[in-house]
């Protein structure tokens, strides 16, 4: 175990589980990228409404002293950390404790609604040196989606529990915006399944595939409306607590639950539904995705997925990119667009777009509201066995989140596709 102390931040650091965060680079050519990187912070800071607080009391930026502020336990271990690593090495530097923030989210967004003014084009060059290459767990072949998915949501159900609401939804909710916040998040969970399943016309009779169980709320309430539903997910422990739930709301007869690869999923659903899944499959497997969708679809049915998006551009740039989400986070993920999301059902499917829907507003809203209460609820997930690395590693992800749904880098679609030839 390596025991870093960085100012006023102490933190046991076990480098077996978190090998590249218990020891920041080292050497001449960290030193030099770090040097370079330092001066790039500096000068981004100085044009960004917020301020950088070093432990000798220099202090970058604005004079405002409301203004959200870094503060710096360790320069150096940052900026080696940035210099060698890029977005990795500035995640793993709040992981190590090497900075905090009286305002996490508002750094994040800052940064975010910067983000392709970071690094001046005469430094452009520099890029490759920071690119961490993919690793196999990029590839999300059916064994390595398993493994991928399970390093998530296996995590464990009762860290979930701590933070989500009721309804152990997992998604962006629909927020009545004339009773906005926690009081209200379960029924905004509610109103987002209940969207999605009008969309997909789903009721009495209705024959529906979840691709992606959660933790099963979604399938409960579509079959209180009398539907027959298959949901699938990779997540075992997903499946068990769903089907528990399913079961004490006396409606076993009506879901099924497997444990299952969308890719092996055969049939025709009057209704295909799918929340956050996209996001999971990887860049090379979308086109399978969506033919797995227009597969399994009835010629009069319906398909309704919430999808998370960026923008085009970024998505071209970062598709090659191993980032601090995918290391850390999401293993295998990537977040598409909308032109790639059109371009592929439109010349590889019989899929059509007849609605969409945009919840940009309200998944900033959601992901404050877990941040906050995980926060909160920090003792109790020290208990179930999380060290203060995973604390930060989750708060950070969280406040990242939220950052790219209120600048705009990130949106979030409920979309409904009709086949080709329906009654649209």
């Amino acid at each position: 175990m390596t025991v870093q102390t960085t100012g006023s931040v102490a933190t046991a650091i076990d480098s077996a589980r978190w090998p590249a965060v218990a020891r920041a680079p080292r050497g001449p050519s960290s030193m030099m990228t770090g040097r370079i990187a330092d001066s790039l912070l500096r000068r981004a800071v100085a044009k960004l409404p917020i301020r950088l607080e070093y432990p000798d009391g220099t202090v970058i930026g604005a004079a405002d002293q409301t203004l959200p502020t870094m503060m710096i336990h360790d320069a150096k271990a940052l900026s080696r950390r940035v210099g060698r690593f890029g977005l990795i090495g500035f995640g793993e530097s709040y992981m190590a404790g090497e900075w905090t923030s009286n305002d996490l989210a508002g750094v994040m967004t800052a940064f975010a609604n910067s983000v392709a003014e970071l690094i001046p084009t005469a430094l452009q060059w520099l890029r490759p040196l920071a690119v961490v290459r993919h690793p196999r767990s990029m590839y999300n072949s059916l064994t390595q989606a398993r493994s991928n998915i399970a390093e998530h949501y296996d995590l464990s159900n009762d860290l979930f529990a701590e933070f989500l609401d009721e309804t152990m939804t997992y998604s962006s909710a629909l927020f009545d915006t004339s009773r906005p916040g926690w009081a209200d998040l379960a029924d905004a969970q509610h109103r987002k399944i209940d969207s999605l399943l009008d969309s997909a016309r789903v009721g009495p009779g209705s024959r529906l595939l979840e691709i992606g169980t959660g933790w099963g709320e979604l399938a409960i309430r579509a079959a209180a409306r009398g539907a027959h539903v298959h949901s699938i997910t990779l997540s075992a422990e997903q499946q068990r607590m769903a089907q528990q739930r399913v079961a004490d709301a006396g409606l076993s007869d009506r879901v099924v639950i497997e444990l299952k690869d969308y890719r092996e999923v055969d049939g025709l659903y009057d209704a295909v539904v799918s929340v956050e899944m996209i996001e999971a499959v990887g860049y090379r497997f979308w086109p399978t995705y969506f033919h797995t969708l227009d597969r399994l679809v009835s010629p009069g049915g319906r398909v309704a997925i919430q999808a998370i998006t960026m923008p085009h551009d970024r998505m071209l740039a970062s598709r090659n990119t191993y980032t601090w989400i995918q290391k850390y986070i999401f293993p295998g993920g990537m977040i598409p667009s909308v032109e790639a999301i059109v371009g592929i059902t439109e010349r590889e499917t019989r899929l059509r777009t007849v609605g969409v829907t945009s919840l940009r507003a309200d998944y900033a809203e959601t992901l404050r509201l877990w941040r906050e209460r995980f926060l909160a609820r920090r003792e109790a997930v020290s208990a179930l066995g999380f060290d203060d690395v995973f604390h930060r590693m989750w708060e950070l992800y969280l406040a990242y989140s939220e950052a790219g749904f209120r600048c705009g880098y990130l949106d979030v679609y409920q979309w409904t596709f009709a086949p080709t030839g329906s009654d649209l």
